[in-house]
């Protein structure tokens, strides 16, 4: 077995590049690590090895889901956060066979 110790990267195909680079950068905090000039992505570093790529791919698909791990008082301080900005959300939500919410 290979013992995996995290995540890396992951890549988010995105309708709206513009749009998703903003919320990421301005509303999560994320810092632009590159922008490729020949494609439409953007490289977000997330803490100290982490990235996020954001694909633009205005076509259709299904729905994705990833989470980000914060500390319980951030999450109960993100709702309000959130809403300030105008950007709502629904939760946090508690599932019983994850220790998250």
């Amino acid at each position: 077995m290979i013992q995996v110790e995290g995540v890396y990267e992951v890549a988010v195909r995105v309708r709206d590049l513009s749009r998703a680079e903003t919320f990421y950068r301005d509303v999560l905090g994320l810092e632009v690590g590159l922008r490729d000039t020949k494609r439409p992505w953007v490289f977000l570093r997330v803490g100290p090895s982490g990235m996020i790529v954001l694909q633009e791919d205005p076509g259709e698909w299904p729905l994705q889901h990833f989470a980000f791990k914060v500390s319980e008082a951030t999450l109960d301080r993100a709702v309000d956060f959130l809403a300030g900005k105008e950007i709502a959300t629904e939760g946090p939500v508690s599932h019983d066979w994850i220790p998250a919410r």
